[in-house]
């Protein structure tokens, strides 16, 4: 029995770690698109190390030997669609590595170009290989218009010398990856720490963008006589789990904080392969005011305070030049002990061409460095200040349990939004006066 257990665990697990010895590759014959004969499409579902799961495609044509290779992933669509701006100043930018989905666009503003989601397949490459992928493109498109449209031929060459200028890094320019999946990845060459060159930030899809994908983006309301009976109970959820992608449950649960506010908590936990997850989403709305924590990190007893992080919290680390913005992990109801692991863990996930043999050795020296730092923190070997800052301010930290006693070592600052914090909350779009008559 426990032998058919086992084996039947296995069969859950869809997408499997490389092996060499065993890699489960799936053989389909289909039909060959340059000589209309058939050839053999070669799949294998896998993991990419620290990255997500996907589906690597060859196909080849033993007739006229043609053959193509492609990538798509197979992990959830994100909650969030990503984009990637980075600003190309040295060659050492263009051998950044980029992991393209099928629904990714890239742009380059200083040219005008682009190339529309959809358009090509998805693929792990570079910026120099995604550059040398379009001059490929645009000199067989040349060809085929130096017959039918010499004119236009002219214009397209003419394009292509300004394309072929980048290829060197010595011409500055923008290259901004957009992925309404959020699937996609930009390398940093300055990870753990800011990279001042890429600038990473988070949208939410449009309806356009869900219809393409297949996702159906229209809200559920809530009858207002069940809106007790969902506070008093365990509601279960069918789901995919995140890690191994096997139907799972996730529960939810309305609960209070004490001295704080009504949280939900969600909570999954996955049968085939024992992956666990766990998430706080705020009940309150937005608040008035943002709120700021600063706590010094000095003895244990601060490592031990509890803390809620929201969705649009930011936590920053002085003393490391470390900073993580809200999008880097979810919401948590936890411990400073406990984010300071979940801050190390997420160093190493977020970084996935960081380790292996082909990492580069500055790059690993440096995460390792900060890795090091953030466990003598956790040992209480160094001292350090860490910031959670919400512009919502749904997030806290707790303060000591005695209230007769000062707490030197935390700081409660609340402070109005910027213009462009209130924008990125799409608190602006917001029309809350006379909105009938709209």
């Amino acid at each position: 029995c426990e032998l058919e257990k086992s084996e039947s665990k296995k069969l859950d697990v869809i997408f499997r770690d490389l092996n060499a010895d065993d890699p489960e590759v799936t053989e389909i014959e289909s039909l060959c698109l340059q000589c209309n004969k058939n050839g053999i499409t070669r799949m294998l579902l896998t993991k990419i190390p620290f990255y997500k799961e996907v589906v690597v495609m060859s196909f080849s044509c033993d007739h006229c030997l043609w053959e193509n290779n492609s990538l798509q992933p197979a992990s959830k669509i994100q909650d969030q669609g990503v984009l990637y701006k980075l600003k190309v100043l040295k060659p050492k930018d263009l051998s950044r590595v980029v992991v393209k989905t099928d629904w990714a666009s890239i742009t380059i503003p200083e040219l005008e170009f682009e190339i529309p989601s959809q358009s090509q397949e998805g693929t792990i490459t570079t910026v120099e290989g995604v550059i040398e992928r379009t001059c490929l493109g645009l000199n067989s498109k040349i060809e085929q218009l130096q017959k039918e449209d010499p004119d236009s031929a002219e214009k397209l060459a003419e394009f292509l010398l300004e394309i072929n200028k980048l290829k060197d890094g010595n011409h500055p320019f923008t290259f901004a990856l957009r992925d309404c999946s959020g699937n996609s990845f930009l390398q940093s060459l300055s990870a753990p720490n800011p990279d001042p060159q890429l600038e990473i930030s988070y949208f939410a899809q449009s309806h356009e963008e869900c219809l393409m994908m297949g996702l159906n983006d229209s809200e559920e309301t809530v009858e207002g006589g069940e809106e007790e009976k969902i506070t008093e109970e365990v509601l279960g959820l069918p789901t995919n789990c995140y890690s191994c992608n096997a139907p799972c449950v996730t529960n939810m649960k309305v609960t209070e904080i004490p001295h704080f506010e009504n949280v939900i908590i969600w909570s999954t936990n996955c049968e085939a392969c024992g992956h666990k997850t766990t998430e706080v989403k705020s009940s309150s709305g937005i608040r008035p005011l943002g709120s700021r924590a600063i706590l010094s990190i000095k003895e244990h007893k601060d490592l031990t305070r509890d803390l809620l992080k929201s969705d649009t919290c930011s936590i920053s680390i002085k003393e490391l030049d470390l900073e993580a913005g809200p999008a880097a992990f979810r919401s948590c109801y936890s411990t400073v002990e406990g984010i300071l692991t979940t801050i190390k863990e997420q160093l190493i996930e977020s970084n996935p061409f960081i380790s292996g043999d082909s990492a580069d050795l500055i790059m690993r020296g440096k995460l390792d460095s900060v890795l090091n730092k953030i466990d003598e923190i956790i040992k209480g070997e160094r001292q350090a200040t860490l910031v959670l800052d919400d512009p919502c301010g749904n997030s806290c930290i707790q303060g000591l349990d005695d209230e007769s006693c000062s707490d030197d070592n935390l700081i409660i600052e609340q402070y109005e939004r910027t213009m462009e914090q209130d924008e990125e909350l799409g608190l602006l779009d917001m029309k809350v006066e006379n909105y009938e008559e709209s």
